[in-house]
């Protein structure tokens, strides 16, 4: 590393954010610099489903920028080579009230594009449903990649785009104009600070402020039980955790339910996601536990609830687990936020675990912003 090197912009952060940032650095015209402390993304950028989720997003702005991301992620996969495993998500009710709740989201404005299904169409999307579904809803808009492949392939692209990647390399502080790392500095007029669980080592006293923690969640891959996933498929308890859903007026009533039938699975925030890689395997989560110093175990209590509700929604009474591990993500009373601690820098953290489905159009109002331009399209009418 040249221990003076100067860019246009420089950017902190390998994960999904900060490569969200290069590329819309990189599409500005700027000259890049990625710095990343690790040899490459290892983080909760990698440990999910690569699933790009817009039913369910919150109302407003969070719900635009999945829109507007999916759309950049749809135009990348094919200049990248990224594989899409699946498109479109099932929402599926195991209960009349999660059925009354998808009825009433599919009846307003975020429910543009999507298709209630009774119990015999839901049936009819495939051998893997279970048959005494009440119903669900069928969304088109999703998409699903193998994240553990497409973040190194959207580094590689970035990388064949001209940007420069300072991998193995901490930097430890930021000031006006200039990052200090422990192979030297660099300087550029633009700095974008995307630290991902990262919470102590640069602007520290934002973090508290903002009252941010850390999210530890269970996800398990479970062998190909020989049938395919019509999309990603999601169930009831999915609703009273997705903010998309909370407008409905049947949510109380479907919340009560669940708390006298699966109030443990609701203790360990469980909620079921399942989507399918092109070996047939099955990437199946979650749950969500908040701590300042997550532990590192796997309860085997927490996996049994995820794969319980697995076997309710799908033909697979008895998944095989092939492998198990945990994530961590930032987590805080806000989806995400941007600050301005310098003159010329942004820090960017998504506290909501929806980085992938909501980055790459961040990433745009942060340029938009550094660069002085007009907020893009989604974005107008945002609060500040």
């Amino acid at each position: 590393m040249t221990t003076h090197a100067s860019f246009d912009c420089i950017v902190i952060g390998g994960g999904i954010v900060g490569l969200a940032h290069a590329l819309a650095a990189r599409g500005a015209g700027l000259r890049v610099a990625l710095v990343e402390r690790n040899a490459r993304a290892i983080d909760a950028s990698i440990r999910n489903f690569g699933f790009i989720t817009i039913t369910g997003q919150q109302a407003g702005i969070t719900w635009r920028r999945a829109l507007r991301a999916r759309a950049v992620w749809a135009d990348l996969v094919e200049r990248a080579g990224i594989s899409v495993h699946h498109r479109g998500l099932l929402v599926c009710a195991r209960r009349p009230e999660a059925m009354a709740v998808l009825e009433e989201f599919a009846a307003g404005p975020m429910g543009a594009g999507c298709r209630l299904l009774g119990q015999a169409e839901t049936a009819a999307c495939g051998p893997a449903l279970r048959g005494d579904l009440v119903g669900s809803l069928h969304s088109p808009h999703e998409l699903r990649v193998e994240s553990r492949e497409a973040v190194g392939q959207v580094t590689a692209f970035l990388a064949g785009q001209g940007v420069t990647f300072f991998n193995r390399v901490a930097a430890h502080s930021v000031s006006e104009g200039r990052v200090e790392t422990r192979a030297g500095t660099l300087f550029a007029p633009h700095i974008i600070v995307c630290p991902g669980t990262d919470l102590a080592t640069l602007f520290p006293e934002v973090m508290a402020r903002r009252q941010t923690t850390l999210c530890k969640l269970h996800m398990l891959r479970v062998a190909d039980p020989g049938w395919r996933l019509p999309g990603a498929v999601m169930s009831d308890l999915g609703l009273v955790r997705y903010l998309g859903y909370a407008g409905c007026p049947s949510l109380p009533a479907l919340h009560a339910r669940l708390r006298q039938e699966q109030g443990q699975e609701l203790a360990d925030g469980v909620h079921l996601i399942a989507v399918q890689g092109a070996d047939g395997s099955l990437v199946v989560g979650d749950s969500h536990h908040y701590s300042d110093a997550p532990d590192p175990f796997q309860p085997e209590a927490v996996d049994a609830l995820i794969l319980r509700e697995l076997s309710a929604v799908l033909n697979l009474p008895a998944p095989r687990v092939v492998e198990r591990w945990v994530g961590v993500y930032p987590s805080g009373p806000e989806v995400c936020f941007t600050e301005a601690p310098l003159p010329g820098v942004r820090l960017v953290l998504v506290t909501s675990g929806t980085g992938a489905s909501t980055a790459f159009a961040i990433a745009e109002e942060t340029l938009a912003d550094l660069l002085g331009q007009p907020q893009p399209l989604h974005a107008e009418g945002m609060a500040a």
